[in-house]
């Protein structure tokens, strides 16, 4: 998945995984960037009596790069405190939960918002946001009978401009996961008959589950260099690099007597994404738990994975006969690195440019200059999308299918012209497309979650 369980310590701290991270020009207020970024993977609706929350010793961070360097030059970061009314009842909840301030929601979470600016090397650290309450989990009709009122509750407009929204949501990442790690057995193929088996449905299991999302919407102008909305795509000073991360204190202490457990000393990176399905499929399983606590600033150690992909090697053995001209590419993979490690330089794809310049950081890079589409490809900018991934990345966009086309070698053409994509490189798909409700057309964009009450488990 995305970043789902991707590495091996990570996947034992669930509160702390990033797994996903999305920034786009907002359709709907176009003169703003939103920010997400989800934690907490695999949610299953019914998961009381202890529904899913934010850590409170872990420190959640979005971090925007706007001079190229792979360095933060604005951080937000949220910490968060757990209050409990009653320590005396085993419920999350005593009766319906109808507002945020509810006396019957036993279990309240609510979070405080940093904003660290470094125009030099000393950090100017403002708090933006206090005491901002996040909405309670969807347990069901009884519980939360009007639960997107609760949610929408929970969206706060901050005196610096910024709108943010911490809490349960649908997860919008969709994968056919059972097939992808069953030896990348691609269903669609079957249909295709590109492999001898009987045709078969792709299968979203992510489709009932819900993450715990950080979502920010923020004034372009808040964002660059010079403080100001660009309207020039081709410059370089409208590209932004944009990552998600979490922290942990570096000594953990479980205290058998205050039941529970606390950090001390320095905050350490355990977690981060930029990029899709980065640490999933590219970075190899040793030196997954090291990826994660690696600035972008130092990822040229994991280029090698990205000019010599194991997928692409895998493909044709997994698929003979179906990518010959893939079988034969023993070429670095210049593409790959475009998309991944520097973004898009000008003259690559006519009309469009995401690129930040020489350092290689894995970093989501979005063009602000660049609107909304007003017909929008789920396939972003292999559909002929320039606002889609990897221009940043949407809610809806297919980067599953988007990044396995572009493994398989049908970017391959645009750095080096004589090469000929497998015809299968440009119809390898997941076969996959969200329900309605996966997503809304405001902030924040992913839908309401899956009640405990009304999901199969």
């Amino acid at each position: 998945m995305s970043s789902h369980r991707e590495a091996p310590e990570i996947s034992k701290d669930p509160v702390a995984d990033n797994t996903d991270t999305y920034a786009f020009v907002s359709p709907d207020k176009p003169d703003t960037v939103t920010i997400i970024t989800n934690y907490i993977p695999l949610e299953n609706p019914a998961g009381g009596p202890n529904f899913f929350e934010f850590g409170d010793d872990v420190l959640y961070s979005i971090y925007i790069d706007n001079d190229g360097d792979a360095r933060p030059n604005i951080t937000y970061q949220f910490s968060f405190s757990t209050q409990l009314r009653n320590p005396n009842t085993f419920l999350y909840n005593t009766g319906q939960i109808g507002s945020l301030d509810d006396p019957n929601w036993n279990k309240r979470q609510f979070f405080d918002v940093t904003k660290t600016t470094t125009p030099g090397i000393r950090p100017f650290p403002t708090v933006i946001g206090s005491q901002l309450a996040s909405p309670p989990c969807n347990i069901g009709p009884r519980s939360t009978p009007n639960y997107a009122a609760l949610a929408q509750a929970a969206v706060h407009t901050l005196p610096s401009g910024e709108t943010v929204f911490a809490g349960q949501r649908n997860d919008g990442f969709f994968v056919d996961l059972g097939a992808i790690f069953d030896l990348g057995d691609l269903r669609p193929f079957q249909n295709l008959h590109l492999i001898p088996s009987a045709a078969a449905a792709s299968v979203d299991p992510l489709a009932t589950l819900n993450v715990h999302t950080i979502a920010m919407q923020i004034p372009i102008k808040n964002l660059t260099q010079d403080g100001k909305a660009p309207t020039d795509a081709t410059s370089s000073k409208s590209v932004l690099g944009i990552w998600g991360a979490a922290s942990r204190q570096a000594v953990q202490i479980i205290d058998g007597f205050d039941d529970g457990r606390r950090g001390i000393g320095p905050w350490t990176q355990v977690s981060r994404l930029g990029n899709p399905l980065f640490n999933e499929v590219i970075v190899p399983l040793g030196k997954k738990d090291q990826w994660n606590a690696t600035p972008p600033s130092s990822d040229s150690a994991f280029a090698q994975y990205v000019r010599q992909p194991e997928l692409a090697r895998l493909l044709p053995v997994l698929y003979p006969g179906v990518f010959p001209n893939l079988a034969k590419l023993t070429a670095d993979r210049a593409d790959l690195v475009a998309i991944l490690l520097t973004g898009i330089p000008p003259g690559v794809v006519p009309g469009f440019q995401n690129f930040t310049g020489t350092t290689l950081a894995d970093m989501l890079r979005l063009n602000v200059a660049i609107p909304p589409a007003t017909k929008p490809s789920s396939l972003g900018l292999l559909g002929g999308d320039v606002a889609g991934f990897p221009n940043g990345r949407r809610v809806f966009d297919d980067v599953v299918t988007i990044e396995l086309r572009a493994v398989a070698g049908a970017t391959y053409p645009l750095v080096s012209p004589s090469y000929t994509a497998d015809g299968a490189a440009s119809v390898i798909t997941e076969g996959l497309t969200p329900a309605a409700g996966r997503y809304q057309s405001t902030f924040p964009y992913l839908g309401l979650p899956h009640d405990g009450f009304s999901t199969p488990s």
